[in-house]
């Protein structure tokens, strides 16, 4: 059962590139909403305290979530060779691509929103998991492997 919640990114819902979402979610939930809050003030000429727009925000977390699930799918089928599908270890569980990874995303989003002083740790520790994931580790899942 547990392999079905935490695993493999093929079997399980969750997996450890989820820690690379959440990071990711604090970080581009600031860039949407930053990118929002110049938009509102420079072409529409109202404070954005006095709109909703986290709604706004959301859609665009979503949708840069959902563009990056796609652009993976089709690197991990081959799209750029053979040595790109190898290091993404297999094609991701529907339920981790459709569901998990943009809901984690979307948790980061808001704890950025809540608790901005965590922007720039996660900028930085984003940075120094993709260093290390793409860089040193010879596949996405060699870090599950390595603590099974």
């Amino acid at each position: 059962m547990i392999e079905c919640l935490w695993g493999l990114k093929t079997i399980a819902f969750l997996d450890v590139w989820s820690i690379e979402h959440l990071l990711s979610g604090i970080s581009v939930g600031k860039i949407v909403s930053s990118l929002h809050q110049r938009i509102y003030t420079n072409l529409l000429g109202s404070d954005r305290s006095l709109i909703r727009t986290s709604y706004f925000d959301l859609i665009g977390v979503l949708f840069l979530a959902y563009f990056w699930e796609t652009t993976e799918h089709y690197l991990e089928t081959g799209l750029m060779g053979s040595a790109v599908s190898n290091w993404f270890q297999g094609i991701e569980f529907w339920g981790n691509r459709l569901i998990t990874d943009p809901l984690v995303l979307v948790i980061g989003y808001y704890l950025g929103q809540h608790f901005p002083f965590l922007v720039i740790y996660a900028r930085l520790a984003s940075c120094v998991w993709l260093i290390i994931h793409i860089f040193v580790f010879p596949h996405s899942m060699y870090l599950h492997t390595l603590f099974q």
